[in-house]
């Protein structure tokens, strides 16, 4: 089995989808590379083919959680990261994760910080956005995961999850040959990470966050969270996620201040 292995999770013709593929094979340790999607494409096909990266195909209608689900079913690794169409991530990824599973080897999920690339409309640039009240705040509910000795107690995981969601989902490696399968089981469609890290943080084992920008995510007109988030489905589960944590008056002011980072989709 190998250390970590990526996994591409492509839907469409996403045009951001080579940057995505050459910032994994830039990485400063190799992995695996494998694409998996329900949106099969000669889009896909010819981005995979020119770097060699083989294509898995899951057949029935396109859902996030049955996709995540695949994706991870494709690698054979130890560590495995599904890495999103959009996003890239930095050179040193891979050999930061193998660092911390040296000095933790009881890690089941590793995260870190990421760089906001805002897409503008009209130059059709990335401009990096390292600071910004969004990440600040998610980088003060992280801090929790800092404690790297303390990390694989329960309360300590999920102390960084009863006040939101901090962990970015797309900077996270799973520890495929320690969690239950399948590791996504949530009823929700857009909150079912943070609702399966709630999961994830009751099973023996260390969170650990490596607060360094790591990851590249970005946002634009055409990403998931945007139409979820336009839709007041994401406000929906989320509100019911504080619900699980707090009594009702207090999780709807918690919920008031946590929906202000739904500002990055408002422009």
């Amino acid at each position: 089995m190998k250390f970590h292995a990526f996994v591409i999770c492509a839907y469409g013709d996403s045009p951001y989808l080579e940057s995505c593929v050459r910032s994994l094979l830039g990485q400063t340790m190799e992995s695996d590379i494998i694409c998996a999607t329900s949106t099969p494409s000669a889009y896909i096909d010819g981005i995979m083919g020119r770097y060699g990266i083989p294509v898995a195909v899951r057949n029935g209608k396109s859902g996030i959680q049955d996709d995540w689900n695949f994706a991870l079913a494709q690698a054979d690794a130890a560590f495995v990261t599904i890495a999103h169409q959009d996003d890239m991530y930095a050179r040193r990824y891979v050999e930061e994760l193998w660092n911390a599973c040296e000095r933790w080897p009881d890690m089941t999920l590793f995260t870190t910080d990421a760089v906001t690339v805002r897409q503008e409309k009209e130059s059709g640039r990335g401009r990096l956005v390292y600071f910004s009240g969004k990440n600040t705040v998610k980088r003060i509910l992280r801090l929790p995961l800092r404690l790297h000795a303390l990390a694989d107690r329960e309360w300590v995981k999920m102390a960084a999850l009863r006040l939101g969601n901090p962990i970015m989902c797309p900077s996270c490696a799973y520890r495929k040959d320690y969690l239950p399968d399948p590791i996504f089981h949530s009823e929700y469609r857009f909150a079912l990470d943070w609702d399966s890290l709630v999961d994830m943080a009751r099973w023996p084992g260390r969170f650990i966050c490596v607060e360094k920008p790591l990851l590249f995510y970005r946002v634009h007109d055409g990403a998931e969270t945007r139409a979820w988030t336009e839709s007041r489905l994401r406000e929906t589960e989320e509100r019911q996620m504080f619900e699980r944590f707090w009594p009702g008056k207090l999780a709807e002011l918690l919920m008031r201040f946590y929906k202000e980072s739904y500002g990055e989709y408002e422009s």
